[in-house]
């Protein structure tokens, strides 16, 4: 598709992750190897099917601490906090796979498939607490403090959504929250960590917005489908009792949806029909708007004082997230 960048140059992106990489140059792209080496090596222990937590993925919260560095010299300080970050968004998916009896997660057999729920409970306390262990390295309370609080936040995130599950009356105010908690901070962790570690402005403020887009996209993306971009049916969370933006959107819009208890959702084909409901309400395209003006609002406010190619390599994160659920 044709986009024009940060700068102004009109051209064909097929993907713009790429082409962050691309200006980033060898310097970004070895630290991205640098990285995936790191990741292999950390989980390379004998726990059934660990090996698969460090594979696939775009690496979009890794990729936000080494351009949020960009040109510092300090490569090893910034792929120990790339590779802490990756960790506790790897804990996550395994801790997520067990509390939803998930056999597949990116086309693979999960941890909690293949070992059982025991060893998945374990395998994500070791990835969050190997997390800190590789930032501790870097020596900086600083760090370390911002990847605890995220850390902290997701749990609480977690703790929210099982909370709202099946409820008729989550908010879009507590809604929002709950993403903050469950994604957005992570996001802007990694944007604070690259910051930190490289000297320049912050860029929490960037990496929170963008997390949040990130998870209103996907909420999106859950309803509007189709399952050969997911990997899932649609309606995924409406089965698992999570109430998302669309759904909350649906309901201030139809009586139907508005009295909908999600328990009568038996199962995946009913699951469609509810998706087809909300859908026609407009709610879908409604949430992703909101999510777009939160790119747009990261966009705008990144500090004045920026280096052209780092902004410009921001930008196009922030694009690349919009086109990933276009």
């Amino acid at each position: 598709m044709s986009e024009a960048g940060a700068n102004g140059r009109v051209g064909v992106v097929v993907d713009p992750f790429d082409a962050v990489l691309e200006l980033g140059g060898a310097a970004l792209r070895d630290a991205m190897a640098d990285v995936e080496s790191r990741l292999r090596e950390i989980t390379r222990i004998d726990v059934h099917s660990l090996g698969t937590v460090a594979a696939g993925g775009k690496r979009l919260r890794p990729l936000l601490v080494f351009v949020a560095g960009l040109g510092s010299e300090a490569r090893v300080e910034l792929s120990r906090a790339a590779a802490a970050v990756e960790l506790i968004h790897s804990a996550t998916l395994v801790h997520d796979d067990v509390l939803d009896d998930a056999p597949l997660r990116r086309g693979s057999r999960t941890v909690y498939a293949a070992a059982g729920r025991d060893a998945a409970t374990a395998t994500g306390d070791l990835l969050f607490s190997t997390a800190f262990t590789e930032l501790a390295h870097n020596g900086d309370i600083a760090q370390l403090r911002a990847l605890s609080s995220a850390s902290a936040a997701l749990a609480r995130g977690e703790l929210m959504q099982r909370a709202d599950a099946w409820r008729a009356d989550v908010t879009l105010e507590r809604y929002l929250k709950r993403c903050e908690l469950k994604t957005a901070r992570l996001f802007a962790a990694a944007g604070e960590l690259g910051a930190l570690v490289g000297g320049g402005p912050p860029l929490d403020p960037f990496g929170h917005a963008v997390g949040l887009a990130f998870q209103l996209l996907d909420d999106v993306l859950d309803i509007t489908g189709p399952a050969e971009r997911t990997g899932k049916r649609r309606g995924t969370d409406l089965l698992d009792g999570t109430v998302t933006l669309p759904l909350i959107l649906a309901r201030e819009r139809s009586e139907e949806l508005r009295v909908l208890d999600l328990r009568t959702i038996a199962d995946a084909s009913a699951a469609e029909g509810v998706c087809a409901a909300i859908e026609a309400t407009g709610a879908g395209e409604e949430a992703r708007s909101i999510a777009l003006e939160l790119v747009a609002s990261a966009k705008r406010e990144l500090p004045a004082n920026l280096p052209q190619t780092q902004r410009e390599a921001l930008c196009l994160m922030a694009d690349g997230l919009v086109d990933r659920y276009a």
